[in-house]
């Protein structure tokens, strides 16, 4: 039977052999040849399978898997084995064994070598004609693409997605405009294949055509997962066994199994056929909130919305399904404790107590085997090409090939000699002068040559060689823009090199100037090129000769190497490495003189170079070159050519396997029994050993023997690493290692014991080069040796490797000069080891295993993935004809202080949205199951658009780049940050207040003041205010009427900037007194009836609002419709109207006209508007008398505005308060009647209003009125108002503020031309009711600086519903220190956001990370009084609190009139109590949160100044994770994430959060924007974006302020009526 080798010194117990993850041959290819035995296939399929089917015990517990390939001719048998680890003497391990099973243990770990021959005759079953058959019918499937796959792997993944399909729920599909979605047709791409293929991937012509790819099983798998994931009940008709997805289906399963009489345990039933007599039901997944399922696409589910609106459409069921799906634990769950403090830690990941840890020995350094000396062995390289050159001038030595694989052109070694001559002799005599040669020896010189010119490569080289130049091989720059080809110009640049030696065609290639020179390329140094073809190079005189020397330690080449990060390093190689390389290569492959070789691979660098064009030389070999646009054109050509010269050896990637298989139909002539070796030279890669073994499946019927097949490891800093032998034993088939990929990212060596499907088989690469020694040591940190069953980097010393990178002592000493040192902490050789970049281990037999690359290593959460092996799984998701094989990128990007994985694949065009997120929401399952990591994004982008290397491989750290800054341009984005970050800082939990007890004691609370301040006290202010007297706005201007008749106080402007019109004291009176009357007589009103004032800003609305004083009645200022936007202006005119209650509207007529035309009754139901008078048409009579109210508590006039939250409020004005509000403003601001004051604001709400319409009355200074909407067609008219009126004040509102930054940022220059002077302006304020905007008015004062605008001159105001003004003018203040000197703004603080969010106030200093700027929002009004209170407890809280801001003011608002959108609010924003401290004042609440600071700065009398802090509003903050976040932040990182965003607005929806973004560019780049907004929010602000919605510019609606709109933003989207460019659903 098998002979088992035991290795135990190298592994712990439990390891025990399982099946394969990526193991192709036993199970897909035997198809191929038709030969596999039934019981064969079934047994490894159920194996696999297993997990997911009741499992009878197996008898010795160690389950080994034989699988038979059988030749029905009679052939012999053969079976392959895996081969197994560990280092050790194979009769020692035999007697090891003996040992182990006399004493009952188990075995720890198989090895296994031999052929299965004693197996008796009756346990193989026949191949009866209707399983060959069968098989023959898979066999025609030849097609399909292999390279990355096995069946295993296949089925592995498609039994992780069955398992998934019970606990997942559908993923919402994003929505798309129809334009995103547009079908391109065929011939609108090239398909990659045909353009370029790749280096390492890549497909053929003949794959696009769309060959028919599917097996029998695959095919229908599709079928059924479209099902398991739609969660459809229709029966399917997979003939996978995987199909126990649903829990019905398994048990089902489990009753077809208990039906069929297992015998001895061993064959498993049939199950691929019994589907006709069991139709399997996937049942429908159950929706995790219960019974109800998840609603599907496009089904409108009536949900309600947080305010208990119902909501009904397509956006709202999809959040729902997103929702659902989130509601599943994560894999690592959260523990919930709580930090009591808001430092917000990170959480930390745990090391895992279960995670398998090494247990081995420490590993011995393995040598190989003693580099022989032979003693016709040349000195030096050039010597041999001497040697050969004159004695065997006629040999052949390359023989290059054109696109029909003819011959083109054969090089002989004379040839090569005298050519090489001249080339060394013109590069040393024919450049520059004599006395100043351009090249000497030792000197830098680049070679840029195609890839289907070996010949001229070659003399270019030697020629090189021979002058003792150093070359540097580079890939030819197509354009100046290559991906990559800026890196190689810088590695150029430091290697000094000045001249580039290149070949006729390519220098005719390259792209040229108008003047025929070749342009300097990006990056690159300026080069003379030089063509070595003959005609262009001079004989050598007959007394020159080249110095040719023994081989030194002078630096015979520099190759390049490619980083992660895409940067190019030089890997310099002496001339004594060089030799011993091709020493070590000689005596390992076995290479003998005048053999031939076949060379598909590059011959610029790695393994090319070093067998096809230096080993050769040495060995005197014929080199058949196969360039690669022949292999795009015949994928067959290698293996023609290897038959046609009868060659003995072949270098090939898999890739050149894989066309061949894919493009081998039967080909009568083919023979490889001339190959002693085929070398393969990416055979470290995961997916090499399922090329491998396919294609000996099918050539082996070709001659083609096993042992031919030696992969090799390389890499540019240590050249070769390992490489198998050709041997002559046909008995002795080559290692194989199954690891368990669990294990593997932990970096110890492993078989799983619960997860058969998460395992990685590996092959070896053949054994460590003579001459060398070889150790692994870990790959971080000091380089410690590894353990028998750890993985580590590979480590080699020996001469035959690279010295350094050129330039680079640094990074040289890090890679070239390690020291591996033992657990003790001695190092193990005195001579330096060089680290290979491969990850990996040493075998038994002193086998090296590779399982990934150093450059492919991503480490998330503290696990170590491999690139390639995520590459490999996400390739055996069925179907693949969605996206092209080979154009797949892996990499990590770090967010929130992990690495997260990225994908990046390229569509097929012809595949549907629904087809390619299937797919793409398979690929998560399957890499979820299988590796057990989360994808962070999946991408896939149009096809030939991601960054190409030269040879047609993917550029990683481009297409990363790319990726990074949003201009990859996919066209399907899928993120998964729900399900990868699980390091997000612990919810929060509350603080306990502060309690009475601690205000008794005083009011320092832990060394806190109470938050509370005050402006001036009203009642001590000397002032002579004649106004004082009246207690009512309308004596006022009858007072003035009489005493200053002609005093101008209003001059409105108009979009010149002329006079449009003026009103004095008097003019203004006699216009109310008609206006009175005509209320009193035409509308028939009664004292205190209300009034809607629906006129556009200017003199009319003022006249208006005191006629409507003079009546009696209270009048409400309404915006006008906008005549080009009435269906959505018109309602809100009409709902202020009814919601008012509103007896009468009086207007202009052209707005009287507007209400009744057709458009408006389209709007509204104009028939219900109240009496509407029209104003233009006045009575020439006066009234009988003015009213005078009795009360001044009476109601004065009604505001009405519509808050953020997008809630219609009105608050009701006293007489008392409006004289009390100007009383404030006029000794904050110093009104007096010679003053001028400029007013660019809506009139309509608020302190706009007021300033508009009253203040100048009460004050009697004359007011500048310039509508806000003229500044659209003028945007400089507000600032030469200013300068040309030398007003000293003025006000605007942001969005004018943000006009004149957009509009007259270029234009400064001919303003100041025109005379615009801004000098004289001492303050301008900005209304708001929000938090300033810190930004916005710092662009502004900068912009105008240069017109004399003084910077700290600008400055904002706060006011909101319950009072409209309680911050108002900058402070005259100073430091006593700098009186008069204009330092930074004082009023400027930086506070952490994160103690923000924990409602904590923490200042820091500027610039410090998580900083946030907060400006002071004015000075506090006089009769105004402060306090912050906490808005759940209405406890006072400390000035290091956010809590809301309270005011106790005399004009204060009395009370909502009505709310429209919310009963709910309750009367106590106006009469709050505080639960304990002062309880006796009544306090209206702001419902804005803000703190105190008392500053250093004083004002006028000496009083420290206390300065107030609006953070936001109450209503609109989000309570995320128990944390309080304000939407301005995170939009304001969102704004910055991308050039493309232009406006951002966030919201949250049933606990998601949802970013809405204008995009400013092509609908291509909306899908870029998601994975960035997704980053910079979870990065800035720890929080998990929901829901990323691209729109188009304009859709964030904004009211009048300038104020975001986000719930009607948020209705918008619920209700479908944004038409978004993108919606992507993060899952």
């Amino acid at each position: 039977v098998d002979s088992h080798f035991l290795w135990r010194r190298a592994l712990p117990r439990q390891v025990r052999v399982r099946r394969t993850y990526r193991d192709h041959a036993e199970l897909r290819f035997p198809s191929l040849a038709g030969d596999i035995t039934q019981k064969g296939y079934e047994k490894k399929r159920s194996k696999l399978i297993g997990a997911y089917l009741p499992q009878p015990p197996t008898a010795n517990g160690a389950a080994v898997v034989r699988c038979r390939l059988q030749h029905s001719e009679g052939a012999p048998r053969r079976t392959f084995r895996s081969a197994h680890i560990g280092v050790c003497d194979v009769r020692e391990a035999a007697a090891r064994e003996r040992v182990a099973s006399t004493a009952g243990n188990r075995p720890l770990f198989y090895f296994r070598f031999g052929v299965d021959q004693a197996l008796p005759q009756e346990r193989r079953a026949p191949v009866t004609p209707s399983s060959a058959s069968r098989y023959h019918r898979r066999r025609s499937s030849g097609s399909r693409d292999e390279r990355y796959r096995s069946d295993v792997h296949t089925e592995a993944v498609q039994a992780a997605l069955a398992k998934h399909k019970e606990r997942k729920m559908a993923v919402p599909m994003p929505s798309k405009r129809r334009s995103l979605v547009v079908q391109t047709s065929m011939d609108a791409y090239t398909p990659p294949d045909t353009s370029s293929g790749s280096e390492d991937e890549g497909s053929v012509q003949g794959d696009s055509q769309g060959t028919p790819t599917s097996s029998q099983g695959s095919i229908n798998m599709e079928h059924w997962i479209s099902q398991a994931i739609h969660g459809s009940t229709t029966s399917t008709t997979s003939s996978s066994s995987t199909q126990s997805g649903g829990s019905g289906a398994a048990h089902r399963l489990a009753d077809v199994m208990a039906q069929t009489h297992i015998e001895n345990h061993s064959a498993p039933p049939d199950v691929t056929t019994y589907t006709s007599e069991h139709s399997i039901q996937v049942e429908r997944p159950q929706g995790s909130t219960g019974s109800r399922t998840a609603p599907k696409y496009g089904n409108a589910e009536l949900m309600e919305t947080g305010d208990g609106v119902p909501v009904s459409s397509r956006v709202s069921a999809k959040i729902q399904q997103l929702v659902n799906t989130l509601k599943r634990p994560k894999r690592p769950p959260l523990r919930e404790f709580f930090v009591d403090d808001f430092e917000e830690l990170l959480e930390v990941q745990q090391p895992d107590p279960n995670q398998p840890k090494p247990e081995g020995a420490q590993m011995l350094a393995m040598r190989g085997e003693q580099l022989g000396v032979v003693t016709n062995w040349p000195p030096s390289l050039e010597a041999a090409l001497q040697r050969w050159g004159t004695i065997s001038p006629k040999a052949p030595c390359l023989t290059t090939m054109d696109t029909n694989g003819k011959p083109l052109y054969i090089l002989t070694y004379g040839k090569l000699w005298t050519r090489s001559m001249k080339v060394a002799y013109s590069i040393l005599h024919k450049l520059g002068t004599k006395q100043e040669p351009m090249v000497r020896p030792g000197d830098r010189v680049a070679l840029v040559f195609p890839n289907n010119d070996p010949a001229a490569f070659m003399a270019a080289f030697y020629g090189c060689l021979l002058a003792e130049v150093v070359p540097v091989p580079i890939e030819v720059p197509l354009t100046r823009k290559d991906a990559g080809s800026q890196q190689i110009g810088f590695l150029l640049g430091s290697c000094g090199v000045t001249v580039a030696l290149t070949s006729d065609a390519c220098h005719k290639g390259l792209p040229k100037s108008p003047t025929g020179e070749i342009p300097q390329f990006k990056g690159w140094p300026k080069l003379l090129w030089f063509v070595t073809e003959s005609k262009h190079l001079s004989k050598p005189p007959r007394d020159w000769f080249p110095h040719i020397k023994d081989a030194n330690n002078d630096t015979a080449y520099i190759e390049y190497k490619t980083c992660k990060d895409g940067s190019v390093l030089g890997v310099t190689v002496t001339r004594t490495a060089l030799l011993t390389h091709c020493q070590a290569l000689t005596q390992a492959c076995g290479y003998t003189e005048a053999e031939t070789i076949v060379n598909v691979l590059d011959f610029k660098k790695d393994v090319g170079l070093w067998h096809g064009i230096l080993t050769s030389v040495m060995n005197m070999m014929h080199v058949i070159s196969i360039p690669y646009s022949l292999m795009k054109v015949n994928p067959l050509s290698w293996i023609q050519k290897v038959c046609q010269y009868k060659a003995k050896v072949a270098c090939v990637k898999s890739r050149d396997m894989h066309w061949a298989l894919v493009a081998h139909r039967d080909q009568r002539d083919i023979n490889l029994s001339s190959l002693r070796m085929l070398i393969v030279a990416d055979g470290a890669n995961p997916w090499s050993i399922s090329s491998c073994d396919a294609f000996l499946n099918v050539f082996q019927s070709k001659g083609l023997r096993q042992e031919v097949i030696c992969p090799c490891a390389s890499s540019p800093e240590a050249l070769t690493v390992a490489i198998r032998r050709p041997t002559d034993d046909s008995n002795q088939p080559p290692g194989r290692g199954v690891l368990s990929m669990h294990g593997l990212t932990y970096g110890v060596i492993r078989v799983d014991s619960e997860e058969k499907l998460s395992v990685l088989t590996v092959q070896d690469v053949g054994l460590v080069m003579p001459g060398a020694i070889m150790c692994s040591v870990k790959p971080d940190g000091v380089p410690q040796l590894c353990r028998t069953d750890e993985i580590g980097e590979l480590c080699v010393c020996a001469v035959a490797t690279g010295t350094s990178y050129y330039g680079l002592s640094g990074m040289t000493k890090n890679t070239f000069e390690v020291f591996p040192m033992t657990s003790s902490g001695a190092p193990i050789s005195e001579y330096p080891f060089i680290r290979t970049g491969l990850l990996g281990f040493v075998g038994p037999g002193g086998l090296v295993f590779v399982v990934g690359k150093m450059d492919g290593l991503m480490v998330v959460s503290g696990r170590r993935h491999n690139a390639d092996d995520i590459v490999a799984t996400a390739l055996a998701v069925e179907p693949m004809k969605f996206v092209y094989r080979g154009r797949i990128a892996v990499f990590s990007v770090t967010v929130l202080h992990d690495e997260r994985i990225v994908i990046v694949a390229e569509q097929r065009p012809d595949s549907t949205e629904e087809d390619s997120f299937q797919w793409m929401s398979r690929v998560l399952q399957a890499i979820d199951s299988i590796h057990q990591v989360g994808v962070y994004c999946l991408a896939l982008v149009p096809a030939n658009t991601l960054p190409k290397t030269p040879l047609g491989g993917i550029h990683l750290s481009e297409t990363k780049q790319l990726f990074l800054e949003g201009s990859l341009h996919p066209c399907n984005v899928l993120m998964c940050p729900h399900t990868c970050v699980t390091n997000l800082p612990k919810p929060r939990q509350k603080q306990p207040e502060i309690g009475p007890a601690s205000v008794m004691v005083g009011n320092l609370v832990s060394g806190k003041r109470i938050a509370q301040a005050s402006g001036r006290d009203l009642g001590q202010i000397e002032d002579n205010d004649q106004a004082r007297k009246f207690l009512f706005l309308s004596e006022v201007l009858q007072w003035r009427a009489q005493t200053t008749p002609d005093h101008v106080l209003y001059t409105l402007l108009n979009c010149r900037g002329a006079i449009a019109n003026s009103l004095t004291c008097v003019q203004l009176h006699k216009r109310a007194e008609k206006i009175a009357v005509m209320l009193m007589e035409r509308g028939h009103l009664q004292d205190g009836d209300h009034v809607a004032l629906v006129y556009p800003p200017g003199i009319d609305l003022i006249a208006a609002f005191y006629g409507c004083l003079y009546a009696g009645c209270v009048p409400i200022t309404v915006r006008p419709p906008h005549p080009q936007n009435i269906a959505t202006t018109l309602p809100t005119v009409k709902m202020i109207v009814e919601v008012s209650r509103s007896a009468c509207l009086m207007t202009t007529q052209l707005i009287c006209k507007l209400l009744r035309s057709r458009e408006a009754a389209a709007a509204v139901d104009v028939r219900t508007w109240p009496l509407i008078l029209d104003t233009d048409d006045l009575p020439k009579k006066r009234p009988a008398q003015i009213c005078k109210p009795c009360n001044p508590d009476t109601l004065a006039y009604l505001d009405f505005s519509v808050s953020t939250t997008g809630m219609l409020a009105g608050v009701k004005m006293s007489h008392a308060a409006t004289s009390a509000f100007c009383r404030s403003i006029k000794l904050q601001c110093e009104l007096y009647p010679s003053r001028e004051v400029a007013i660019c604001l809506d009139p309509y709400c608020g302190l706009g209003f007021v300033l508009w319409c009253l203040c100048s009355v009460y004050s009697g200074h004359q007011s500048i009125l310039i509508p806000p909407s003229e500044l659209e067609t003028n945007p400089a008219l507000w600032l030469l108002a200013v300068s040309q009126y030398k007003v000293r004040d003025t006000f605007c509102s942001y969005s004018v503020m943000e006009l004149c930054t957009k509009g007259l940022g270029s234009q400064t220059e001919s303003l100041k031309a025109r005379g615009l002077d801004l000098s004289r302006v001492r303050t301008c304020v900005v209304v708001a009711e929000e938090r300033p905007r810190i930004a916005l008015t710092q662009s502004f004062s900068k912009l105008f600086k240069d017109l004399g605008l003084h910077p700290r001159a600008v400055s904002t105001s706060f006011g909101c519903r319950v009072n409209l003004a309680i911050c108002l003018q900058p402070h005259r203040l100073w430091t006593l220190a700098e009186q008069g000197t204009s330092g930074p703004d004082p009023t400027t603080v930086y506070v952490d956001m994160r103690a923000l969010r924990h409602d904590r106030v923490r200042l820091v200093e500027r610039g410090s990370p998580h900083s946030l700027p907060l400006m002071e929002s004015g000075k506090i009004l006089p009769g105004v009084r402060i306090i912050i209170a906490n808005p759940e407890t209405k406890g006072p809280l400390g000035d290091s609190h956010l809590g809301e801001i309270w005011v106790h003011s005399a004009h204060n608002a009395s009370g909502y009139f009505t709310i429209y959108g919310d009963e709910s609010l309750q009367s106590d924003h106006f009469n709050s109590r505080l639960s304990f401290g002062d309880t006796q004042t009544i306090w209206a609440r702001t419902g804005y949160l803000g703190f105190l600071r008392r500053t250093e700065l004083t004002d006028a009398n000496g009083e420290r100044h206390d300065a107030l802090y609006v953070v936001g509003a109450l209503d609109e903050a989000m309570e995320l994770r128990g944390m309080r976040y304000h939407p301005i932040d995170i939009e304001t990182s969102v704004i910055r994430a991308h050039k493309s965003v232009t406006e951002c607005a966030v919201f949250t929806w049933t606990n998601l959060l949802v970013v809405v973004v204008e995009l400013d560019g092509s609908e291509q780049e909306a899908l870029d924007l998601v994975p960035l907004v997704t980053n910079v929010v979870l990065e800035e602000h720890y929080l998990i974006v929901g829901v990323v919605v691209v729109v188009d510019i304009g859709v964030i609606p904004i009211n009048s302020r300038g104020e975001k709109q986000r719930m009607h933003l948020r209705d918008g989207f619920l209700a479908d009526q944004l038409d978004p460019i993108y919606v992507a659903y993060n899952m």
